[in-house]
């Protein structure tokens, strides 16, 4: 495995998708606990929120979280330079254009996936967003919608991408139905076209190519990476299942350290809860992204429960979460003891 040091290229051999009102910053702090290389997402940020709207809270995050990205929503390069800007000020790492939304909110506003129809203005929203900042500057798309073909179309998107000279994408291998499909429908109905990706990587060897879409484990990650592939970028499974996607992803994709336990990083989550209520934060707003911690092991419901059940109680705490703790480590006592 070549090591291209703590560049943003080598922590995009895996990263954890944008997903809306999921990879928050409570998110993303428990998953860099899991995995200290792992490229982090935000959720998408629209440019008019930051610019017209000047929610720039949108761009809080923990130090912690590097490397970092903020992925933003737009279609007006200007406005997009000026959204970029702030979100270099504000210490991400790297700026990422979504270009694959289909939500039919993103479609009105003329942004997400319904910009696959207009790589010339793609093109011209990434120049002026390079143009704005020292950070790389990103695209994450689908292989095109509706009725285009994605064997013509990809290409050409790619290559005018490739000429305003942005390094590195995101595919997500599917089509994106923006009549007729739900969201939720578009991000499991159209086919998975793989071999497409591996096609475009042939064309385009010199760009940094992540596959997004239907990966479900970290074997499957190795196996995209080991046929010639420069990344993956996993959403539900690392969101449902964050264990088994992130704790041995240090080790086992980057080569570097020991495997993490989600035991570990509960603890760790302690000060950083505390401080959240301190401030007048909800336990909600950080717990209901730990739900998943535990899937697949013994505990896991009574994990799931206890935090569910016990949250919404007045005067919960960090130690409804250490209370769900011992329940887990308890029982994993007994099981050995049998």
């Amino acid at each position: 495995m070549q090591h291209l040091s703590n560049t943003l290229d080598w922590h995009a051999r895996l990263s954890v998708a944008p997903m809306m009102d999921w990879t928050d910053r409570h998110c993303r702090y428990l998953h860099r606990l899991l995995s200290r290389n792992t490229l982090l997402y935000t959720e998408m940020v629209t440019s008019p929120a930051l610019v017209r709207g000047g929610a720039l809270h949108l761009l809080d995050f923990d130090a912690s979280e590097h490397p970092v990205a903020l992925q933003l929503g737009g279609s007006d390069p200007a406005e997009l330079a000026e959204a970029a800007r702030l979100g270099a000020e504000a210490g991400y790492d790297e700026i990422n254009l979504n270009v694959g939304c289909p939500s039919d909110r993103v479609q009105s506003g003329l942004f997400g996936a319904v910009l696959m129809e207009n790589p010339a203005l793609v093109a011209r929203c990434v120049s002026a967003m390079r143009a704005a900042v020292d950070v790389d500057v990103t695209v994450k798309c689908r292989i095109g919608v509706d009725d285009q073909d994605p064997e013509e179309i990809l290409p050409e998107f790619l290559a005018r991408v490739i000429a305003t000279g942005c390094t590195r994408v995101s595919i997500h291998a599917r089509k994106a139905w923006l009549q007729g499909l739900s969201p939720k429908e578009n991000r499991d109905i159209p086919p998975l076209d793989y071999p497409l990706v591996h096609r475009m990587k042939e064309l385009f060897p010199n760009l940094h190519i992540s596959v997004n879409g239907g990966v479900t484990s970290l074997e499957e990650a190795e196996a995209f990476l080991d046929a010639g592939l420069d990344g993956v970028m996993i959403g539900r499974s690392a969101y449902h299942s964050p264990a088994d996607i992130l704790c041995q992803a240090d080790r086992r994709i980057y080569g570097d350290g020991a495997d993490t336990t989600p035991e570990e990083a509960v603890r760790a989550m302690v000060p950083y809860i505390e401080a959240h209520l301190d401030s007048g934060g909800r336990l909600h707003q950080i717990t209901r992204h730990m739900l998943g911690l535990f899937a697949g092991r013994p505990g896991a419901r009574i994990w799931r429960r206890t935090l569910s059940e016990g949250v919404s109680k007045p005067g919960a705490d960090v130690s409804l979460v250490l209370e769900a703790l011992e329940q887990i480590e308890t029982l994993a006592q007994t099981r050995e003891a049998v």
